[in-house]
């Protein structure tokens, strides 16, 4: 059964010139709650699209998956409810920290930021290959263009874009890629690129799975440049087809 996730809607169009009626394509959000081995974890509002990787990707935010494999099962009910079985450590984090994320997934463990990062993957690009990936991700989405109210993930592999996941919001989108990588589907051997800010926990998400290249239609924060800086990702800014801003080790981009 597939999900429906827009709806038309009938706005009011006001310029200086007069009013008239227009109908528009709305996203629809939708609440749903994921829980791993039957205890509830957590909830947030999302696009009812590739909820098990959403799934894995907040529970993989949220501390408690730490890599591929550890996944079992996922069943997601219609009831609005997406259940996780896995073999790992249930003990909840000791502390917790708010962050800008919205619709519930803003929580990360402090020990998830104050802890030791892995290597990352080894991985570069070149100029031509960056502007491939961000035409590729900024023309994936048709649901964007007709909605504008999405945001988008992309992620780089073997010089194609490999994955690409949308929500209504950033971090759900960056959830379902990383799930995706939790899950088997890819590996973390790539770029990423979403349309949302880098902020830290956006940052900290995508070195804690081991990706190389952090890049974003937008800006950053100051501590996910920190964070960028601590795990020796490559953070770039305002990613456009002819030009970067790269905050953080450039040595990835190769002239």
């Amino acid at each position: 059964m597939t999900n429906q996730i827009t709806l038309k809607h009938a706005g009011m169009i006001i310029t200086p010139h007069g009013k008239k009626i227009r109908e528009e394509e709305i996203a629809i959000e939708t609440p749903y709650t994921v829980a791993l081995n039957d205890e509830v974890i957590g909830a947030s509002m999302v696009l009812t699209t590739n909820l098990e990787e959403f799934g894995a990707g907040f529970l993989f935010g949220q501390g408690y998956i730490k890599k591929p494999g550890e996944i079992k099962e996922i069943i997601v009910c219609p009831e609005g409810r997406i259940a996780v079985y896995a073999d790992v450590d249930m003990t909840k984090p000791k502390e917790v920290i708010i962050t800008s994320g919205c619709g519930g997934t803003g929580k990360i463990p402090k020990e998830m930021l104050e802890g030791a990062f892995e290597p990352l993957q080894e991985f570069a690009m070149n100029f031509a290959s960056v502007k491939k990936f961000v035409l590729a991700a900024l023309n994936k989405s048709d649901l964007g263009s007709r909605t504008h109210c999405v945001h988008g993930c992309g992620l780089w592999q073997d010089e194609q874009l490999k994955l690409y996941y949308e929500d209504v919001g950033r971090h759900n989108a960056v959830d379902k890629m990383i799930g995706a990588i939790m899950l088997g589907k890819a590996s973390p051997k790539g770029a990423v690129y979403t349309t949302g800010r880098l902020t830290s926990d956006m940052v900290l998400k995508c070195s804690r799975v081991g990706i190389p290249i952090i890049m974003s239609r937008t800006s950053t924060s100051s501590l996910g440049i920190a964070i960028a800086k601590q795990a020796g990702a490559t953070l770039i800014a305002y990613a456009r087809p002819d030009r970067l801003n790269v905050i953080n080790a450039p040595e990835r981009i190769l002239s």
